[in-house]
Parts: C-alpha cells; sequence; structure tokens
C-alpha cells in the first residue's frame, strides 16, 4: 500500500477555481483540473479503511478507494477501468454528484478534522485522462439476440440502461422527445457545471456502438406506447420529471414568472447556438433585470448563478428554511455567494405582485421554524410580522418537479401509476403493470440525483435481460 495514509502531513487541496468576478462572465466550468502530481498526492490522502464508508455512501458503491490507491500509483488506466466497472458516466459523476453529501461527506478522515479526500475531482481528473489518452474504449455489442428494446427517454437513466443492454446484444432504440439526447444532462445543468462536449462524447460513443437515437420524437404524438410495445420485445420508460411544480399564490401567473426548466433550457439551447424567440425577447433571458428564485435545491443554484452570468441587475434566492437544512449542495451555495447571489433564508413568497400583468415585486413573508415535519425536518411556519417586497422583473419557480401524468399523455390508461403520478413498479422484476413494460430513474423515485439515475439505468437493465433471456427460450419452446 506505497504512499497511501498521508492525510497528516498533505491537507486537503481541490483543484483552483477560477476567479469569480471572470466566471461569473461565462459557462465554462469554474474548476480547474489537477495535474497529475496533485491528482496523485490527493489520491494518496485516503486511509484505505476496512469499511469505506465512501464506498457505502455512493449509490453505485463505486470501488472508491481501489481507484484511489491505483490513482497515487501512477495507475491511472488501471483507475479509469476499475472507476469505469461500476458507472457508465464517471465524469459526470464526477463534475455534478453532491459529493459532500455522498462520498466525500462520509469520508472518514472528513470526521477526523483533516478534510475529506477530493474522490469528485480525481474521479474527473481519471475520466477526462482516459478520454485524451484513449482509454475509453468503444462500446461493443455482445452477439446478437434477435431481440429489440425501446427506451423512452435520452437522460442519464435512459442511456445508462441503452449501453448495458446493447452490450448484452439486444439491439436498442432511444426516442426522445428532445432535439439532442442527454435530457437533463444537456438541458438542465448549465454549463459551469457540466460542459456540454462532456455530455456529446458520451451519446456520440453509444452511437457509434449501434444504439439508434430517435430525436424530436415524442411518445403520445409520434407513436403510443402501444404501438412501441409491438416494434420491441420489451420497452423501458425512463422519462424522469419534468412537471413543475407550482406556487399558488396571487400573482402566479403574471408575466415574468417563469419555471426554471424553461429558464435552463432556454439558457443552454443558446449556448448551442439555436435560435431562441423566449431568449430573444427577454421572456428567458435574467439581462438588466432584478432577479428572484424560489427554492433551495440544486435547480435553483443553477438557475441564480445562470442569472448572474446573463447580466442581472440583481438576484436573489429565497429560501422558506435556514440555510444549514436546505437541500441544495452547500458547495453551490458557496460558489453562488462568492458570484454575487443574495440569499434570503427563512423567506417565502406570499404573492407576485404585478404592474398590468407583468410582475413588478416578489412580497415574502418571513419564516420561523417550528415543529418537525414527516421526514424529521423542522416545519417552516409564517412569522407574524410585516412581509418584505423585494422588486423583481423576473422571477424563476425553482420548487422541485413532478411526474406529468403519462397514462393520459400516451393513451395507455392500463399503466399503474402511485398517487405522485410516478410509474408503478414491481419492487423485485422493476416491471409495471404492462408485461414487458419496465421503468427506472425518476419517474419511478421521483426527482433525485443523477448518480440514482444511472444506478436505476443499470439494474433495471439487469432485469430487462432476465426478462428478454426468459421470454426468447418460451419462444423457442413453443416453437
Amino acid at each position: 500500500m506505497a504512499d497511501m495514509l498521508r492525510f497528516v502531513e498533505r491537507p486537503q487541496a481541490y483543484p483552483a477555481k477560477r476567479d469569480a468576478e471572470a466566471r461569473a462572465e461565462d459557462f465554462r466550468e469554474i474548476a480547474e483540473r489537477y495535474a497529475v502530481q496533485s491528482a496523485e498526492d490527493q489520491s494518496a490522502r485516503c486511509s484505505q479503511c476496512g469499511v469505506p464508508y465512501c464506498s457505502v455512501h455512493c449509490p453505485l458503491h463505486n470501488h472508491i478507494p481501489d481507484w484511489l490507491r491505483l490513482t497515487a500509483q501512477g495507475r491511472l488506466r488501471e483507475a479509469y477501468e476499475l472507476s469505469n466497472a461500476t458507472s457508465t458516466m464517471p465524469e459526470i459523476c464526477g463534475r455534478i454528484c453532491p459529493q459532500d453529501r455522498l462520498c466525500e461527506g462520509n469520508c472518514v478522515i472528513e470526521f477526523t478534522g483533516h478534510g475529506a479526500v477530493t474522490i469528485g475531482s480525481v474521479e474527473k481528473f481519471v475520466t477526462d485522462k482516459a478520454w485524451e489518452e484513449g482509454w475509453v474504449e468503444p462500446l461493443v455489442p455482445g452477439p446478437a439476440r434477435g431481440q429489440s428494446v425501446g427506451v423512452i427517454g435520452a437522460g442519464p437513466a435512459g442511456l445508462s440502461a441503452a449501453e448495458y443492454l446493447r452490450g448484452h446484444g439486444y439491439e436498442v432504440h432511444v426516442y426522445d422527445r428532445h432535439d439532442r439526447a442527454g435530457g437533463l444532462l444537456t438541458y438542465g445543468i448549465p454549463g459551469f457545471k457540466l460542459e456540454k462536449p462532456v455530455v456529446t462524447r458520451r451519446v456520440d460513443r453509444l452511437k457509434a456502438g449501434g444504439i439508434v437515437f430517435h430525436e424530436g420524437f415524442a411518445v403520445g404524438e409520434d407513436a403510443t406506447l402501444d404501438e412501441l410495445r409491438s416494434r420491441h420485445d420489451a420497452v423501458l420508460i425512463a422519462t424522469g420529471v419534468y412537471k413543475a411544480r407550482a406556487i399558488e399564490v396571487d400573482g402566479h401567473d403574471a408575466a415574468g414568472v417563469v419555471a426554471a426548466l424553461d429558464y435552463l433550457t432556454a439558457s443552454n439551447r443558446k449556448s448551442f447556438g439555436d435560435q431562441v424567440p423566449e431568449f430573444e425577447d427577454g421572456s428567458l433571458n435574467a439581462a438588466g433585470k432584478h432577479v428572484v428564485v424560489i427554492g433551495g435545491g440544486d435547480t435553483a443554484m443553477d438557475c441564480v448563478r445562470t442569472a448572474i452570468r446573463q447580466g442581472a441587475r440583481s438576484v436573489k434566492c429565497l429560501y422558506r428554511r435556514d440555510r444549514a437544512n436546505m437541500p441544495g449542495s452547500q458547495r453551490e451555495v458557496a460558489n453562488a455567494e462568492e458570484e454575487g447571489v443574495e440569499f434570503v433564508w427563512l423567506s417565502a413568497p406570499a404573492a407576485f405582485v404585478a404592474d398590468g400583468d407583468r410582475v413588478t415585486h416578489v412580497r415574502a413573508n418571513r419564516m420561523r421554524l417550528g415543529s418537525a415535519d414527516a421526514s424529521g425536518r423542522r416545519a417552516p411556519e409564517v412569522d407574524p410580522g410585516a412581509a418584505e417586497d423585494m422588486p423583481a422583473d423576473l422571477v424563476i419557480k425553482a420548487l422541485g418537479f413532478d411526474a406529468e401524468d403519462l397514462p393520459h399523455l400516451w393513451d395507455a390508461p392500463e399503466l399503474g401509476v402511485t398517487r405522485w403520478g410516478t410509474v408503478l413498479v414491481d419492487a423485485k422484476t422493476l416491471m409495471t403493470s404492462l408485461d414487458g413494460v419496465f421503468a427506472a430513474g425518476d419517474i419511478v423515485r421521483g426527482a433525485s440525483l443523477v448518480v440514482w439515475a444511472i444506478r436505476d439505468g443499470r439494474d433495471v437493465s439487469a432485469a430487462m435481460h432476465k426478462y428478454l433471456k426468459a421470454k426468447a427460450a418460451n419462444t423457442k419452446v413453443a416453437a
């Protein structure tokens, strides 16, 4: 175990971040990448725990201590291969996973006060190095099985499942209503967290491996679910959840009150060079405006930091709990504060005040934390006192996402859903109420993390492989 357990003599050091003022001028990723020696030095801080809590708390159960040791020893290709063995998108997870809540937040060294091993930054470094050196191998399909799979949704769950299924030898078709694959990786997450060529090269690799993408294909319009079932031996629903949660206060329908995903999609499309009329006319453009974002999750952080880069006059984030109880990454909050965002804690909208039909102010109630709710978090309640008015030309609702009404949209009333609208699946087989139709990712678990979507894609591909093998065997017997 050469040159490990160096956490006492070597302080924690993340890759340098670009100056806040400079990075607020563009959509490039804010952190530089490790030099080789720095990556090796930081990896050597790992204590090589007998019970690696970093791996335990990683949804993918990545072999983190093992590839840290290989990195510390300069065996970078082996480190990449081990990292890639459990994840279809390690460099994407290295960029956008909330490591402070998962692997790094549960690092034993963090508990000793020496600062966690910088796992995410090393993961990003190792996989980017693999792309540069040509170590990322093409997707090679297994022997053809004569069966096909349709995957609805080209987000992380769908792409992950498609890759594994193609590796098993199935013909795989991916259907997505957007004109580019990637789902939220492409259109929801800003470039300063995930530059788009990082996503594109993954998709290109899948296309080169024979996976057929049907982009701009809306199930329910271009084909019903039943029609897709007739084309394929099995179908996977991996649409994610996109329906914005509403704010039921006066003025919620005023012009200038917009949904977070609409706002982020417009910005990302603009970065691709697309024509975006809603951006050009100012409807989804923060330039020169007083911007108020409602919410405290990672989507809210994406919105406030995008508004800064678009040249907003001011940017405030309203969250009904305090900083310690917000769901978003604390690192993202710190990045936003560095870039000029003002956080208004314990504050919630009481009304959106409009002049005519256009919003001009947000009237916000001051909040306080009461007794704990069912989740164990202290529930916010209105603190009796004067509401505060703050100027707002653009209000962005970032309160999370719910499932769309797929049975209605897809003319599939027999598709079982939960009371939250998410697709109901059998816990063991991951199959829906329809034979041969599976579901995975956020459309099953609700809005969650990309790393969980990748895990779900991996799990459902194994379940589908088992189903398809049995189906093929039964067909042979019947013949």
